[in-house]
C-alpha cells in the first residue's frame, strides 16, 4: 500500500486541527492513510535497505520499530500540540539506538518531506573519533562529501561557532570540524512520496550515500 493524496490531505488537516477530539474522530483515516502505508514501506525497505548495508536495521514491527510515533512528548514543551502533523521512521546501526554511529532518517510531510543519514550529535569520544578522521583523511572526506553536494544533498546539523580544542583553526576542512552532527539530507519532491515506487526511491538514495556513511562508520569504529 503506497501513500496517496489522501495521505497528505490527512497530515495537512491534523496541523489545522491537533487536538485529540479531532484525531480520535479520524483515527480510522489515521489506520488506513498514514499507519498502513508507512508498515508497507518499511517492510519494503528492510529487503532493499539489507542490499545497501547487512549493518542497518530496518524494524517494520508496529511497536518499537523504526517508525515513530506520531504522539508528541508535550511534558517538557511549550507546544501542546499532541500530534505530530508528520511521519517519521529511524533505520539504525545494528550497534544500537542509541550509539554514536551511522543510520538513516525519513521525514514525510507534504513539502517537507526528506531522506537523510548519517552520525547525529554523536558523544564525546566518537565525535572526535570524526573530528580526527576528517582532519587526517582530507582528501577522503573532501571525495565522499562532494559526491553528495554536487547532487540534491545538503548537510544538516549544529556546527560550533570556535574551533573545538586541539584542532587548527586555519585547517581548510574547519567548518567541517566544527561540526556537531555529521549528516546530510536530500528533499523529496511529493510526487516522489506518493508514487508506487517510493521504497525503491529511498534505497535507491540511501545507496548513493555509502561512501559517506562508510567514512563515518569507520571513523567510529564499526562495520558498514
Amino acid at each position: 500500500m503506497a501513500f496517496t493524496r489522501d495521505s497528505f490531505t490527512f497530515l495537512k488537516q491534523l496541523k489545522a486541527h491537533n487536538q485529540r477530539p479531532w484525531f480520535e474522530a479520524n483515527k480510522g483515516r489515521y489506520e488506513s492513510e498514514i499507519k498502513a502505508p508507512l508498515q508497507d514501506l518499511i517492510a519494503d525497505l528492510a529487503g532493499r535497505f539489507a542490499k545497501v548495508s547487512k549493518h542497518i536495521v530496518v524494524d517494520p514491527s508496529p511497536v518499537g520499530g523504526s517508525a515513530m510515533r506520531i504522539y508528541r512528548d508535550i511534558r517538557f514543551s511549550k507546544d501542546k500540540t499532541p500530534y505530530k502533523p508528520y511521519l517519521a521512521a529511524s533505520f539504525w546501526h545494528v550497534k544500537g539506538k542509541e550509539s554514536s554511529t551511522p543510520g538513516f532518517y525519513l521525514h514525510i510531510q507534504p513539502g517537507k518531506s526528506i531522506f537523510g543519514g548519517g552520525v547525529w550529535q554523536p558523544d564525546g569520544p566518537p565525535l572526535r573519533r570524526i573530528r580526527d578522521a576528517i582532519a587526517e583523511n582530507p582528501n577522503r572526506w573532501k571525495a565522499v562529501k562532494s559526491g553528495l553536494l554536487k547532487r540534491r544533498w545538503e548537510m544538516m546539523g549544529d556546527v560550533l561557532k570556535r574551533p573545538p580544542p586541539g584542532y587548527d583553526p586555519d585547517d581548510p576542512l574547519i567548518d567541517d570540524i566544527k561540526r556537531k552532527d555529521f549528516a546530510v539530507f536530500v528533499s523529496l519532491p511529493d510526487r516522489e512520496v506518493l508514487s508506487p515506487k517510493f521504497g525503491q526511491t529511498v534505497a535507491a538514495y540511501a545507496k548513493e550515500m555509502t561512501p559517506f556513511m562508510a567514512f563515518l562508520a569507520k571513523a567510529v569504529a564499526v562495520r558498514y
